[in-house]
């Protein structure tokens, strides 16, 4: 309940107004429903008793009659009003969630962005918004009407009928739904909750499916991953099924509450107009605002269906809605190039340090190469040195100053990271080149490739507004990396950090690609990470990573 209680706070916060109307059309609702039966209990009933003693002829039925209508009409209108703008305000609060959610997302840590990275992540984020709908539109605002409906509805029938009846009412409905609520609750949770993991086994399984069918057709897996996919299609219906008959059942015991404290209104109502303490009009107001009042308890039934899985949902989204920002505060000038003093860094907590006491100075105009066997700590040194892991022990500056000590956006301004598996978007080529610089002109754009040697290949493709497909298809793996290069250039660093950048290029190209960078930027601290030769050959200065630890190499 904490998890929905964050959840709600934003959701309050961002569409307080949206939320608030919706609210009051809710109640507006359910007090012109209650009103309508009401009086026209009262109408029939005095009507009779009217005609019984002779005085049909000078009972006022026009005035009674009208109301009716209007009630009748206006619960109509009101209904009408009340969808849209608790849907429109549940849309407008899922917004704001996502966008909360986005920005939390990009300042979180790199290993946790790294998780999100995942497709499976992905569709679990997703998934977890869409039924966050269910927050308000569910849940808060049809039990916050129906408590306030019931309140106003126990002292209208303490003042027309009589306290007994009032209460009777009052207490027959909250305590009656508060039960079916907490009993159902109970039995649908772990339905609720299952039904929802073997939907997001199937949405996965199925993207697996469809995205990997050439590869699964080649080794002669397709037909078993389909049959996967069909058996968590089967495992979410069983599921369902579940969650429909404990959903059927607890309808069935709405109805009944609504039944009893009907049954209830009739026989204390009753009772009294027998004795002559009430009017036989009055007592049927009760009855029928008791029938009327069964609408507030009904949409309890779809919170049971719904309840398990928008209580995972509402705890992993706000698990990330909080997240610090990896980079902030003053700004320093970056003219220096970067200093790492010290850096000791490990993965886990008492483990093997991958960085143990590691210096390295990146001075404007020389380009650096540290080597390595993978997993020797080379990318995680370019992580730290972009801001994106924070080192146990140590520091790293740029420009004099702290890392930490800078502000976000001059940061990034500074320093340019592009790691193993940069990715691209579909769209143009000019289109994913201006994501590092969006107001760059068309000869920006054709110097840029240039100097990693695209521009022939960008050209012979259709130009800057040739069509990538996902994640650049369309282009060879080293034609795609040459383009993130290219776009990398386009920030105009002042420290550039390149993990493997001529991967999957060959080695005359390579050459030509780091000149041509070398170039476009004369001035920038380049640091490079790789296990290439030719990488190598070409940095001012080389290290190698051995044991955490940085060797010079001769």
């Amino acid at each position: 309940m904490r998890s929905m209680a964050i959840i709600l706070r934003y959701m309050i916060v961002d569409q307080r107004q949206a939320l608030l109307r919706g609210a009051l059309l809710s109640v507006v609702v359910l007090l012109m429903g209650a009103a309508l039966l009401g009086l026209s209990g009262w109408f029939i009933t005095a009507a009779a008793a009217a005609g019984l003693v002779g005085a049909g002829a000078v009972f006022d039925v026009f005035r009674p009659s009208a109301m009716v209508r209007f009630l009748a009409l206006g619960r109509t209108a009101a209904r009408y009003g009340e969808r849209l703008q608790t849907h429109d305000a549940t849309l407008r609060a899922l917004a704001s969630v996502r966008v909360r959610l986005l920005g939390s997302l990009v300042r979180a840590p790199y290993e946790r962005l790294q998780r999100v990275r995942a497709a499976q992540a992905l569709n679990r984020i997703t998934a977890d918004v869409d039924a966050l709908d269910g927050v308000p539109l569910r849940l808060v605002l049809p039990v916050m009407a129906a408590l306030a409906t019931h309140v106003v509805v126990f002292f209208v029938l303490w003042r027309l009928v009589d306290l007994r009846v009032a209460a009777w009412v009052a207490c027959g409905y909250v305590v009656g739904g508060a039960l079916v609520l907490a009993l159902g609750t109970r039995a649908a949770r772990g339905a609720s909750r299952w039904a929802e993991v073997a939907a997001q086994a199937f949405r996965t399984r199925l993207i697996d499916l469809i995205g990997g069918r050439a590869d699964l057709a080649v080794y002669g897996q397709l037909v078993r991953q389909a049959e996967a996919v069909s058996a968590a299609e089967e495992r979410r219906r069983a599921q369902v099924m579940s969650l429909d008959f404990i959903e059927r059942v607890a309808g069935a015991a709405l109805a009944m509450t609504g039944a009893v404290v009907t049954g209830g209104a009739l026989w204390i109502g009753g009772g009294m107009a027998a004795r002559g303490e009430v009017s036989p009009a009055s007592a049927a107001i009760g009855v029928f605002v008791a029938l009327a009042l069964a609408e507030t308890i009904a949409p309890l039934r779809r919170v049971l269906s719904d309840q398990g899985r928008i209580v995972q949902a509402a705890r992993r989204v706000a698990g990330m809605l909080e997240a610090p920002a990896t980079v902030g505060g003053g700004y320093g000038g970056a003219a220096g190039g970067m200093a790492f003093s010290g850096v000791t860094y490990r993965r886990v907590s008492g483990g093997r340090a991958v960085l143990d006491g590691v210096s390295l100075t990146l001075e404007p105009g020389t380009v650096t190469a540290v080597s390595g066997p993978s997993g020797t700590g080379k990318s995680t040194l370019l992580l730290i040195g972009a801001g994106l892991l924070e080192a146990e022990r140590g520091s790293v500056t740029l420009g004099g100053c702290r890392v930490a000590d800078w502000e976000e956006s001059a940061f990034r301004a500074a320093v340019t990271l592009v790691p193993q598996r940069a990715g691209l978007l579909q769209g143009t080529v000019a289109e994913n080149l201006r994501l590092a610089a969006p107001e760059a002109g068309e000869d920006a754009l054709w110097e840029a490739l240039e100097a990693v040697r695209l521009d022939g290949v960008i050209r012979a493709k259709g130009g800057l507004e040739a069509m990538l497909g996902p994640r650049g298809s369309g282009l060879s793996g080293g034609e795609a990396r040459r383009l993130v290069l290219a776009r990398a250039l386009l920030r105009r660093p002042e420290v550039l950090l390149l993990d493997e950048p001529t991967e999957g290029i060959d080695g005359e190209t390579s050459a030509e690609v780091l000149a041509g960078m070398r170039s476009a930027l004369p001035g920038a601290a380049i640091l490079i990470a790789t296990h290439k030769e030719a990488e190598m050959s070409f940095a001012n200065k080389r290290f190698a990573l051995k044991d955490g630890c940085l060797v010079k190499c001769e």
